[in-house]
């Protein structure tokens, strides 16, 4: 990891970039193999898939903030791994973020 040194990255950060990036592939992939259909959600607006993935994103960091500034990011455990790995709260934000993000998908 030394060559990310520079950056300053570290392993959550790095893994949440990948997967982003394998996201934004698999939506461009889906594009290409399944041409996108608009449809009208609750919002009453036509969306595509690409505009329910950035409500998803947006709305994914809208809840980090809010857990954040609301709960904080204190360690929920420590697992007992090598010198002992804390499990942050920001868990729980992500598993609602995504949670958000399949209602997201289904009705928007």
């Amino acid at each position: 990891m030394d060559s990310f040194a520079w950056m300053a990255w570290t392993w959550p950060t790095a893994a949440f970039f990948a997967a982003l990036a394998l996201t934004l592939g698999t939506m461009t992939w889906l594009a290409a193999a399944y041409p996108e259909v608009e449809r009208v959600g609750i919002l009453r607006i036509p969306t595509t898939r690409g505009d329910r993935l950035f409500i998803s994103l947006i709305l994914a960091a809208v809840i980090h903030l809010a857990w954040i500034a609301l709960v904080g990011a204190e360690p929920l455990t420590t697992l007992p791994v090598g010198e002992g790995m804390e499990v942050s709260s920001l868990w729980v934000a992500t598993l609602i973020s995504l949670v958000t993000a399949v209602v997201v998908f289904r009705t928007v």
